[in-house]
């Protein structure tokens, strides 16, 4: 009796300690902040949330700025961003600035409850202290209160309890801000603050661990920005890799992409379409310069591949009449994709990319391919202003083997040297996908 009584005693504790470590919020350096002075001025945290394109999560195309709603899938299920607006019952607005602080940098809301890992807090950790601020400021004093109820998750019981979560951050998200790198100069640093840090990069550049985490969190490890498949979309590696990374981009074409959504090795698309148009083009020169220097330092994969080269042979093979006569996938392509990308598959300079040398069609896995074909492209808007070219959907026009046919052939052709698509994998992402909207999406900061 007296050990099974120890026993007992020993497994209360334990739960105890369990519950208050899961439960206790976190310390913040503005526990003890003094109440607020004069706001800071609007364009310095409007600033900060460009940065951390917070409006691109928290935000629907037709619903007003910051109120949420935007579904997000996970493996475990649906979970829908939250109302981030003043409003002080459905929003942030009773939030002090301790508390919003735990919120964006820690992933606990005012309630002690703990956010999901979809909101980017372990990146965000290594924001400033005062970029939190001018963040703060920015929602208390400058965006609208909007009432609107938060949704819901669709994650069952009791994978939807929260309170583990105390124990994925305690593994998976270091506390800690960002600390310049001594041997590098105030460039480079801005550049991986900016890309570590607000940027979150890593949230879909990063490869995720069996559980869910980001396996690296800045350049110390080789699998930071290495790239990775997330929500129906290969985001690319950021490394210099010869063929799936940036390799072949100078500092000057990266700058020009993210400054203007597209450049000679591409044109944004997908999630990186969304960052673009609520993001990049708003950063100042210096900061996006200071971003291509960081990522072109970062060392390529040396499995990559031999380095990608233009085959003029197979362009000579597409525009025979007598080929795509007698071989399906070169017929399929010129009649569906060669008008705007060309026999040489070089496409039309910046307006129209080229799916010759493309990372998403040299990647090991089609996802971003197989996505596109079928559920065509978003507007890409810059300086307000639509482009006028954009990838149509091809789900109804196109069946699974049509498209299995066609992106086999673009990722063998002109030096492209990837796998073959299957109808199989064609299926399963028509089934879980939808087409991308044709409304131009910029949503709304005020």
């Amino acid at each position: 009796m007296r050990q099974l009584s120890a026993l007992l005693a020993i497994l209360v504790v334990a739960a105890a300690g369990t519950w208050w470590f899961a439960t206790c919020v976190p310390s913040s350096p503005f526990d003890q902040a003094a109440p607020a002075g004069a706001p800071i001025p609007l364009a310095r945290g409007e600033y900060v949330a460009r940065l951390g394109d917070c409006v691109a999560c928290h935000s629907t195309e037709r619903g007003a700025p910051f109120t949420g709603g935007l579904a997000m899938g996970t493996p475990l299920g649906t979970i829908f961003t939250t109302n981030i607006t003043p409003d002080r019952e459905t929003g942030i607005g009773s939030y002090t600035l301790a508390q919003f602080d735990n919120a964006v940098r820690r992933g606990v809301g005012a309630d002690g409850r703990r956010l999901y890992p979809a909101m980017p807090y372990p990146s965000y950790a290594k924001m400033s202290d005062e970029d939190v601020k001018a963040l703060y400021d920015y929602f208390t004093n400058h965006v609208a209160p909007v009432p609107r109820e938060n949704q819901a998750s669709s994650i069952p019981w009791p994978l939807n309890m929260r309170w583990p979560l105390a124990f994925w951050n305690l593994a998976f998200a270091p506390d800690n801000t960002f600390r310049p790198a001594a041997e590098r100069d105030e460039f480079w640093n801005r550049g991986a603050y900016l890309v570590e840090g607000p940027g979150h990069c890593g949230s879909c550049h990063t490869p995720r661990g069996v559980a869910m985490q980001e396996t690296a969190l800045d350049a110390s490890s080789e699998r930071y920005l290495s790239g990775a498949i997330l929500d129906g979309w290969y985001a690319p590696s950021l490394r210099n890799d010869h063929n799936t990374g940036l390799g072949r981009w100078s500092e000057e074409d990266i700058f020009a992409y993210l400054r203007t959504g597209r450049g000679r090795h591409g044109v944004v698309f997908g999630s990186m379409m969304e960052a673009f148009n609520n993001s990049t083009q708003f950063m100042t020169d210096d900061d996006l310069r200071s971003i291509a220097r960081y990522l072109k330092s970062l060392p390529g994969n040396d499995r990559d591949g031999a380095p990608w080269q233009y085959e003029t042979a197979a362009t000579r093979l597409v525009a025979n009449p007598s080929t795509t006569a007698t071989t399906p996938s070169a017929r399929i392509y010129m009649a569906r994709c060669g008008t705007c990308h060309g026999a040489d598959g070089r496409g039309r300079g910046e307006w129209i990319p080229s799916l010759a040398g493309a990372s998403s069609l040299l990647a090991e896995d089609a996802v971003s391919a197989i996505n596109i074909t079928l559920n065509g492209a978003g507007r890409v808007v810059a300086g307000g202003i639509a482009d006028a070219y954009h990838m149509p959907s091809l789900r109804n026009q196109m069946s699974d083997r049509d498209v299995a046919e066609v992106l086999t052939f673009v990722r063998s052709t002109w030096g492209n040297r990837a796998a073959a698509v299957t109808e199989d994998q064609v299926r399963t992402l028509r089934e879980r996908t939808n087409p991308a909207s044709s409304d131009i999406i910029v949503l709304r900061m005020r």
